[in-house]
């Protein structure tokens, strides 16, 4: 049998599904379903295990699983940050605290004494340590929106996507503990055929995020306003510039990252630019 790697990600939800598209956009083929708890890839070398998340960071660690896509804050809280080596850009939320929207709050000083509901009991306690603020913490596995209103505790500690849920349970949201994206984990002590093949498997991952943060576009300037388009489209290395069949005329083809796009378009317009086309970027290679 062909060695393989072991790839661990959450069985089920948003998480999950987020990691199954990227690992089928790094152009590795395999089938899911949901009575299954393992699959294995049909044109890489890689097995794909389906897990709680909580569990993730121990079988890396542990080297039951090889890798893992896991959110920073089941990493941390799990007390296995060394593992990380690739942060992936997905899947970002907070950890924040809440009180309930009538209770008179100034800063977290204000939780002094307080009763706290979380399921992150080591990431909230080194923040409270840090603000110098003791407070008594009541860990939960679930449902810890609803702890104020049944008297269990004064304030909450929980992930944050938009602030929805905190919203229908009576609650306003603080203070922001810990940040938190998905990230790939690796075990420590992977050999050099495994560690080959977690390098080839970050390279087509770094291909597809870098494409994702940028777009391809075209354009047709006028010879005069070459430079000032060149300067503003620096492209990976220059522009790729072509005469129109329209004397004075050039169409510009480069690369412009999302979140300057639209700056530079209307800066490209305001010298200009004419006709411009964006295109999405399957893979980008450096």
């Amino acid at each position: 049998m062909s060695l393989m790697i072991r790839l661990a990600i959450q069985k089920s939800g948003r998480l999950s599904e987020d990691s199954l598209n990227l690992i089928r956009e790094c152009g590795i083929s395999f089938v899911s379903s949901t009575y299954k708890l393992k699959t294995e890839a049909t044109n890489f070398p890689l097995e794909i295990l389906f897990l709680r998340d909580d569990d993730i960071p121990g079988y890396v660690q542990d080297g039951v699983a090889d890798l893992g896509i896991v959110g920073q804050n089941v990493l941390v809280e799990a007390g296995f940050p060394a593992l990380e080596v690739e942060a992936l850009g997905f899947s970002k939320c907070r950890l924040s605290l809440a009180v309930p929207r009538g209770e008179e709050y100034s800063s977290v000083a204000s939780l002094q004494g307080k009763n706290i509901a979380t399921s992150y009991p080591e990431i909230l306690g080194r923040y409270l340590a840090g603000e110098g603020v003791q407070a008594q913490l009541h860990t939960i596995s679930g449902s810890v929106e609803i702890a104020p209103s049944i008297g269990l505790a004064d304030a909450i500690c929980d992930i944050v996507s938009s602030g929805s849920t905190l919203l229908g349970n009576g609650l306003r949201e603080v203070e922001t503990v810990f940040r938190s994206e998905a990230v790939l984990i690796a075990n420590q002590n992977l050999g050099a055929e495994k560690q080959h093949l977690l390098e080839k498997l970050r390279f087509r991952m770094q291909a597809v995020r870098r494409a994702r943060r940028n777009k391809y576009i075209i354009l047709n300037a006028p010879v005069a306003a070459l430079d000032q388009v060149k300067a503003l489209l620096p492209g990976i290395k220059s522009p790729t510039v072509t005469k129109l069949a329209e004397e004075g005329w050039v169409s510009v083809q480069s690369v412009v990252n999302e979140d300057d796009f639209w700056h530079v378009t209307d800066q490209l317009k305001a010298v200009g630019a004419e006709g411009l086309l964006v295109l999405p970027i399957e893979k980008m290679i450096s």
